[in-house]
């Protein structure tokens, strides 16, 4: 089986949200009834050391002890989380036999908490499940209490998890893999550090443009794209400024959960699978990575009439003045608008482009993409 999005046909929707969302500030407090709902005792909290120093994970286990459930912490989540740190996530998660695990974090901590649960109900290692619909059991029920505005993997039945050898990213798809509940809570994402607001509204930015041009778009992504847009564009450069605007913060996380479930109705582009191979050798942050490449699909895109009038529909704006908005918007961030400020090798982009043309989302880019085009996007970034 694949991806529904490889099915269907072009336009076609198929669409159920297998995740309740529970969103407002304070809503964090509502983590042991939902947890209860999910017919939880034991609770395995899952985080990363940056989130545990934030308090977060702390919070939590408190909410959940006054509900009454046991609690235990795993915080090894690194960036990307490997499938080695997931392995030794289920491990400690078959010792304590948890039947709940809560994911406090980012995008990686979803994704790590996503892959524990898998590995947990079905064993094995991350890389037997790769590519699609490959979960024979169902997982343990996966609360997710998201800490940026970022990936959307709240939303999402999708896991990346990198090779710990070589750093490539695998995509693990299956429906069983969506997190039970998300809570979205404005007030665990105020004490982000600004570099990782930007890093992620910027990666969030880039789903909403992306999925609403890509070549499985359909009436209903395109929905979700336009109103993550509106809300993303707006509240970024707020909450750059001002840290602590909860109403802003409130619309940069429920407008990144609307791109993720645009992605989740839809796919990606070119401007994702450019940025992989950035990360993977040369260490440049997911956001930043997409960021940097973005301005530049989205005009080689635009030489599609179909696609250009998609990205006006979203934005509202003239093609060339989109690209010029989102390279403001990195900008503005104080993210590179070049490879050169990431550090990548210049002689080495060959070899990106060529890894780049095997990613999984090139394939659903609007306008067909061949590694000379993706070559020619990285030195137009260069």
């Amino acid at each position: 089986m694949t991806h529904p999005a490889t099915v269907l046909a072009p336009g076609a929707i198929d669409f159920a949200l297998a995740t309740r969302i529970v969103f407002g500030e304070g809503a964090v407090q509502r983590l042991g009834e939902l947890a209860r709902e999910a017919q939880g005792t034991r609770a395995l909290v899952v985080s990363d050391p940056g989130v545990v120093g934030a308090g977060h994970p702390g919070r939590v286990v408190g909410v959940l002890g006054e509900a009454g459930l046991e609690t235990a912490v795993f915080d090894a989540i690194v960036e990307n989380p490997t499938d080695a740190c997931v392995e030794d996530g289920a491990a400690v998660a078959r010792r304590l036999r948890p039947d709940v695990i809560v994911a406090v974090g980012g995008g990686s901590v979803i994704d790590g908490a996503k892959g524990i649960a898998l590995l947990s109900a079905n064993g094995g290692r991350a890389a037997d499940y790769r590519g699609t619909n490959k979960v024979p059991r169902a997982t343990v029920p996966v609360l997710a209490v998201p800490t940026t505005a970022g990936t959307g993997s709240e939303v999402q039945s999708a896991a990346l998890i990198s090779d710990a050898a070589t750093h490539e990213k695998m995509v693990i798809w299956d429906r069983k893999l969506a997190p039970c509940a998300a809570v979205l809570d404005p007030e665990l994402t105020v004490s982000l550090p600004r570099q990782v607001t930007a890093v992620t509204g910027i990666d969030a930015i880039a789903h909403a443009v992306e999925s609403a041009v890509c070549a499985r778009a359909n009436r209903l992504s395109r929905c979700f794209a336009a109103s993550a847009w509106q809300l993303l564009a707006t509240a970024l450069p707020v909450v750059l400024d001002d840290p602590s605007n909860l109403p802003a913060r409130g619309d940069a996380l429920f407008g990144a959960t609307l791109a993720g479930m645009a992605v989740e109705q839809s796919m990606l582009g070119a401007a994702h699978s450019l940025a992989n191979p950035l990360t993977r050798h040369f260490g440049v942050p997911h956001g930043a990575a997409v960021g940097v490449m973005l301005p530049h699909v989205v005009r080689f895109n635009a030489a599609v009439p179909d696609v250009a009038a998609h990205y006006v529909a979203l934005a509202g704006l003239p093609v060339s003045a989109l690209a010029d908005h989102l390279t403001e918007l990195l900008t503005r961030s104080g993210l590179p608008t070049r490879l050169t400020a990431c550090g990548v090798d210049g002689d080495r982009l060959p070899v990106l482009a060529a890894e780049a043309a095997a990613q999984w989302t090139a394939a659903f880019n609007p306008r067909p993409v061949t590694a000379d085009d993706l070559l020619m996007l990285y030195r137009q970034a260069w």
